[in-house]
């Protein structure tokens, strides 16, 4: 074997090295007397076959035959499919292989029982392990793979690692030497070329390294052409003549969003200095998402050679709410997420386009965060339709028990079809990838592994989701390029020896470049030294060496973080082997970036406090919380009551204490409602219980996550009837519950006349004071009893009881009756507390007079301001409306 070395001089970097190549390689044919049309060159990656073919064009001569090991193979012997258990290199079907491998063995089976996490993690580092083995096997000559299966069994049974981990290693062993197919690189083995020329870059090549021994020893001429280079030597000594010509700088940021500006600022200035195109290196996607977002302010034309997984595209994400929606243990949440998708646009069409906003602004008024709970009789007309379609389109995907994979898809594929996303899907660039991933438009290959797997593995509704999301994961979706880029993203392997003006590396620091993946995790580094396999060391090697071909570039700049968080973030250990490499040689150290950017100072602009003046306009209906927003701050009124601004209430998958309330009174009221007095305090006891587990059902209220309340109302039912008792006792009896009411207090007042105060009270009971009849109101309260004693010590203060009053004045009027008010708080660990409005009447009747003085000032264009004070101010929704941090004044 000849070996040529390719060094990094000016002659041989950049848009030099190819033809460079081609004249050495060529000079090396001429002189052995080949003829260049039968010899092969194999180069490292598929980038790489266009400039060296257009390099051996300028020679004028008869070009070999110039592939990549994977790209000759597969030109000639198609590969094989895989038969049922083999080994299909998928990993979501592979794991389903797995389990049918570990069925019988009892070991495994007593992992699952005992630890269902444990036996999942298993399954994926035997596929992992499985895999790898199988991709070595693939890298080796015909005759070299069963010496290897038998090494690998001996030093399997001779490791000293735990019992399971070696008994997964070597089930991983004996199914990926059960394959008996010939892989398509044999093929390349029984070539017979007038010489082999193999370029070495970035690494070692198993494969190709064993297919020049083989033709060694068949006596084919081989010349091994050596791009790759030590780090620490690339400069030489200080008397070096040959040295890289690349123009190297260093760019130190402060933290991630700094990092991904420069970076981005740095292509930009390539790019307004001519050099294109730009290759921007991917060592860390989430920080190359955010330099491709601010490049793409910049319409840059780029092309991203990395790509990404299936699951994380789009059309990934709305199948995937799909079936989280169709899930039983779904929440509304799932559900209008999948409503907002394009999948469902069908529905919304048919239902209406006002009828989802409809539905999710009914669900969170309602509180309703599960979809057993959504009541389609209560909806207005558009969303209930809007939800029966969603659940009648769902339903095929909501099967009891567990089913073949087959027709898990089968199903999903109904739904599409029936929703008409299929065509939709297809449509989108990454929708007929994922249509082939899920293998939802696939003809069915007999005595295939993917099709015994469809037609073998049982599922339940939750294992399939994990399938579905574990295939979309293991697939890799890559954007088609436009026909002229001027960046091109791409991993750091693949960025050398391609004909870039500048080179970008954000990421140059320890935590970005230096770290490399880990291997199979059932064959320790040992032992994959032994066997051959990729090692730790062999990865950092490939790394330096991929790093290395970098300074064949014009220019290459490196961006890293000092600072992660807090905590100092040091150089890669590939930059700082580049500097003592450099200083070594007598060059100074790599010098600093100067940053692009400008900065612009921005004057500061403090507002004053907000106000505004809405002559004319009085909202038509007022709640008791709107009087007490008025009162509060005149300007949070104006945005809730007269804008209709107001945040949607959450829809909460976990029970809280809102849900705990609403279920409270809801018992509450069912239980007076159907009470008739004279029953016994142990049947009274018994109805409340069987009236709380009613509600739970009716509420659809999860019984796990509602036992901490359960368990409390275990000992309110005592509480409740001791109080009950004493409260009947006095005199009073239950009138009604659930009361709706509205009023007109300003009749006599044109500008007033057509607003209403309405409310609802949680339970009106009467009795007999002297000789006169008393309407009492209860307001239940499940949160704080001092806090209401604060509220009823002040009663001018307290709005809602009073408003109460106002709203019961006419009935109480009518009767001849008092009225009276008292909040009730609930939760209080002594008992029940009932703590009284003193002179409600007097209150509500002040509230009125000086609420229609209020009122009529807003009519006239009295300023509304904003008092920033208090907490309700500290709490309030509308503080960015109202810009309380922005304010001259200090903020609260």
């Amino acid at each position: 074997m000849d070996t040529l070395t390719l060094p990094l001089d000016a002659a041989h970097a950049g848009p030099q090295f190819w033809p460079a190549l081609a004249r050495r390689a060529h000079a090396w044919l001429q002189a052995r007397g080949l003829a260049s049309r039968d010899a092969v060159l194999l180069l490292p990656f598929a980038q790489h076959l266009a400039p060296a073919r257009r390099a051996w064009m300028g020679l004028n001569s008869w070009q070999p035959r110039i592939e990549t090991t994977h790209s000759l193979a597969s030109a000639l012997r198609p590969s094989t499919l895989p038969a049922g258990l083999q080994l299909s290199m998928d990993a979501a079907i592979d794991t389903l292989s797995a389990q049918r491998l570990l069925a019988q063995q009892s070991w495994a089976q007593a992992l699952r029982r005992s630890d269902e996490r444990a036996y999942q993690l298993a399954l994926g580092r035997l596929v992992e392990a499985a895999h790898a083995f199988a991709r070595h096997a693939q890298h080796l000559a015909p005759g070299e793979r069963e010496p290897f299966w038998q090494r690998a069994r001996l030093l399997l049974q001779g490791q000293g690692s735990g019992v399971t981990e070696r008994a997964l290693a070597l089930v991983a062993l004996e199914w990926a030497a059960a394959d008996t197919r010939s892989p398509a690189t044999d093929a390349l083995f029984e070539l017979r070329p007038s010489a082999w020329i193999y370029l070495q870059a970035g690494g070692e090549d198993a494969l190709s390294l064993a297919l020049l021994s083989h033709a060694e020893t068949a006596g084919v001429p081989v010349l091994r052409l050596m791009a790759d280079h030590l780090l620490d030597e690339v400069y030489g000594g200080p008397d070096a003549v040959s040295r890289p010509a690349v123009d190297v700088q260093e760019a130190q940021c402060s933290d991630f969003e700094s990092l991904a500006q420069c970076a981005a600022a740095a292509v930009l200035d390539e790019l307004a200095a001519g050099r294109t195109p730009v290759a921007l290196i991917a060592q860390d996607r989430v920080l190359i998402r955010r330099v491709r977002a601010l490049l793409d302010r910049q319409q840059i034309a780029m092309a991203d050679e990395t790509g990404w997984t299936l699951a994380t595209t789009p059309e990934a994400a709305q199948v995937l709410a799909l079936l989280r929606a169709a899930a039983s243990s779904s929440s509304l949440d799932d559900w209008l997420a999948f409503l907002k998708t394009d999948l469902a646009a069908t529905l919304r069409e048919r239902a209406g386009s006002a009828a989802l906003a409809a539905l999710e602004s009914q669900c969170r008024a309602r509180g309703w965060s599960r979809p057993a709970a959504v009541r389609p009789a209560l909806l207005a007309p558009g969303a209930a339709r809007l939800w029966q379609l969603a659940a009648l389109a769902l339903t095929p995907l909501q099967p009891s028990g567990r089913a073949l994979l087959a027709d898990w898809l089968q199903r999903l594929n109904e739904v599409l079809q029936a929703l008409g996303a299929v065509p939709l899907l297809e449509q989108r660039e990454a929708g007929g990838p994922l249509l082939d991933a899920l293998w939802l438009r696939r003809s069915p290959w007999p005595e295939t592994a993917h099709e015994w797997a469809l037609q073998q593995s049982q599922l339940g509704a939750r294992e399939f989701v994990d399938w579905v999301d574990a295939s979309l994961e293991a697939h890799q979706f890559v954007p088609k390029a436009a026909e002229h880029v001027d960046v091109v993203i791409t991993p750091l392997a693949r960025a050398m020896l391609r004909p870039f003006a500048a080179v970008v590396l954000p990421g140059a620091d320890a935590g970005g470049l230096g770290p490399v993946p880990a291997g199979p995790a059932l064959l320790p580094d040992s032992l994959a030294l032994q066997l051959g396999l990729s090692s730790a060391q062999s990865r950092r090697e490939a790394l330096a060496s991929s790093f290395v071909q970098l300074l064949r570039s014009p220019r290459l700049l490196l961006l890293r973080r000092s600072l992660q968080g807090s905590e100092p973030l040091s150089p890669s250990p590939l930059l700082e082997r580049l500097q003592l490499a450099r200083e070594r040689a007598g060059l100074p150290r790599v010098p600093a970036w100067t940053d692009p950017r400008r900065v612009r100072a921005q004057a500061l602009r403090p507002q004053s406090r907000a106000a505004v003046r809405a002559t004319g306009a009085l909202p038509e209906r007022l709640s008791a919380s709107a009087v007490d927003s008025l009162r509060n701050c005149p300007y949070q009124f104006f945005a809730r009551s007269l804008l209709g601004l107001r945040d949607e209430a959450e829809l909460q998958a976990e029970i809280d204490k809102r849900d705990y309330g609403s279920w409270l009174h809801a018992v509450l009221y069912a239980f007076h409602e159907q009470r008739s007095g004279d029953a016994a305090a142990s049947d009274e006891a018994a109805t409340l219980h069987a009236l709380a587990q009613q509600q739970c059902a009716e509420m659809a209220l999860a019984e796990d996550e509602f036992l901490p309340y359960l368990a409390s109302f275990e000992r309110f039912v005592p509480r409740y009837l001791d109080w009950l008792a004493a409260h009947e006792r006095e005199g009073w009896r239950y009138r009604q519950g659930e009361l709706e009411r509205e009023c007109q207090p300003w009749p006599q007042r044109p500008e007033l006349a057509g607003i209403k105060l309405i409310g609802r009270l949680d339970r009106v009971d009467q009795g007999a004071q002297g000789e006169g009849q008393v309407l009492l109101m209860l307001d239940y309260k499940t949160g704080s009893a001092a806090a209401l004693k604060s509220k009823v010590e002040q009663p001018l203060e307290d709005t809602q009881l009073a408003v109460y009053a106002a709203l019961m004045d006419e009935t109480a009027r009518q009767e001849g009756a008092a009225l009276r008010a008292r909040y009730l708080a609930l939760d209080d660990s002594k008992g029940l507390v009932a703590l009284e409005h003193e002179h409600v009447q007097h209150s509500a009747a002040l509230l009125i007079e000086g609420l229609g003085e209020d009122l009529l000032a807003i009519h006239g264009g009295t300023a509304l301001p904003a008092l920033g004070e208090g907490l309700a101010c500290g709490f309030c929704e509308m503080r960015g409306l109202c810009r309380r941090d922005d304010w001259r004044e200090s903020a609260v």
